[in-house]
């Protein structure tokens, strides 16, 4: 009996449900079918983009701290427009992304932007502004080379780094390694992105290293978030007599609390942070995903917030190991080389988090001075040929009108 009316409540369900379906069916092949011409729409207008790739060259020194960089990405975030409602619905018009780059090729480190190429020439006037010493060159991408060539012998790996907090929570900056003050004595001033440079400048022959920073301007809610958290460290929600003595906050307590007001006071990033390590099998060194974590630390407070590693390569446990670490290196190599992140219709997308100009301007800013850095093309090579030939002239100029003095006053020294 119990079976029996068990069976019935079930057909009962399913024969109401099939009776109303002209009420609930049109709407969600409605809302399949929206989603079906987005995807279409958005892939169309993403193989219809245009892009380029800047490489910049620099001389040995530019006095010039990561403040300059902050102003360019100042500039980029104006780049936030998405049109229309006909834009973005019939047409697939997706906010524009850029990608900040280092790679280093056997030990010779290049820096580059990819941009789209309709803000091609906003983006070189506001760098010759800030940087007018530097030299840009629109080159082919450097992925290509790897992506159509022979990958039987070699290896990938590759990772992406999140934020350890929430986003207002800022990480360590150039300001906090006083890079900001030029003035400062060499020994007050450190630059986090040494550790990376440093790192690329000692790869060998075979070996090479991407690092690739995705930045979209955001539309997310992250000030609000800040603010809340501010008002929740200040205990503003409590009774009012006790207003008084939730104000006196530890010295840690204020500087935290000063920091997060700082960092949501920016203008701020969607962001994804991906480092790619690849060489030929006999040459790949198993220690370098712990190395190059090791280097992004330097951006980690322990109060504030920091980088942790995600989405691993080397890292799958379990289950078909061997199958889905290969799957997971196909996906992120795809990743990598369409700069995806933030849209479905590429082969990659994910959760992003924010990162405001002055944390982007930490972890990428150009130059750093040459003795610092192994690597040989962080410098123009071109720049360090002209170097010497200047000084070349010079030193011959001077032996000439030493020599001539001297043939005039009879002597020979």
């Amino acid at each position: 009996m119990e079976l029996f009316s068990v069976q019935s409540f079930f057909l009962g369900f399913f024969r109401v449900l099939l009776d109303s379906s002209f009420l609930w069916l049109p709407a969600i092949l409605g809302y399949l079918l929206w989603k079906l011409w987005l995807y279409y729409i958005r892939l169309k207008f993403l193989g219809e983009m245009e892009w380029a790739m800047l490489e910049i060259k620099f001389p040995r020194e530019i006095p010039k701290s990561p403040r300059a960089m902050e102003m360019i990405l100042n500039v980029l975030h104006l780049q936030r427009r998405d049109g229309n409602f006909v834009d973005k619905y019939w047409k697939g018009v997706l906010r524009p992304w850029f990608s900040l780059e280092v790679a280093s090729f056997g030990g010779q480190i290049h820096f580059y932007l990819y941009i789209p190429k309709g803000i091609k020439k906003l983006v070189e006037s506001q760098i010759y502004a800030q940087y007018p010493d530097i030299e840009l060159e629109q080159v082919d991408d450097y992925t290509l080379a790897v992506a159509r060539g022979d990958k039987e012998n070699l290896k990938f790996y590759a990772g992406e780094y999140i934020l350890e907090k929430e986003d207002a929570y800022p990480i360590r900056t150039y300001i906090d390694y006083g890079l900001d003050n030029l003035a400062a004595e060499e020994e007050q001033k450190t630059d986090p992105m040494t550790s990376l440079l440093e790192l690329m400048g000692s790869l060998k022959a075979g070996e090479q290293i991407w690092f690739q920073i995705l930045i979209r301007s955001t539309k997310t809610k992250w000030k609000d978030a800040g603010a809340k958290l501010v008002e929740k460290m200040m205990k503003r929600d409590q009774k009012e007599e006790d207003s008084f003595s939730s104000l006196m906050l530890s010295p840690g307590e204020r500087i935290v609390l000063e920091a997060i007001e700082r960092n949501v006071s920016k203008l701020g990033f969607d962001t994804c942070v991906r480092v790619a390590y690849l060489a030929e099998k006999d040459l790949f060194n198993r220690a370098m995903p712990h190395v190059i974590t090791g280097a992004m630390t330097q951006y980690n407070a322990h109060n504030l917030n920091g980088f942790k590693r995600i989405n691993a390569t080397a890292y799958v446990n379990y289950l078909l190991r061997e199958s889905r670490e290969s799957a997971r290196e196909r996906r992120m190599f795809a990743a990598y080389c369409q700069r995806a992140a933030f849209y479905i219709p590429v082969s990659y997308s994910r959760k992003t988090y924010v990162l405001n100009t002055e944390e982007l301007a930490t972890i990428y800013h150009f130059p750093v001075p040459r003795r610092a850095v192994r690597g040989k093309s962080v410098v123009n090579e071109d720049y360090s040929q002209n170097i010497h030939l200047v000084a070349g002239f010079f030193f011959a100029a001077v032996f000439f009108l030493v020599a001539g003095f001297s043939g005039a006053s009879g002597k020979f020294s």
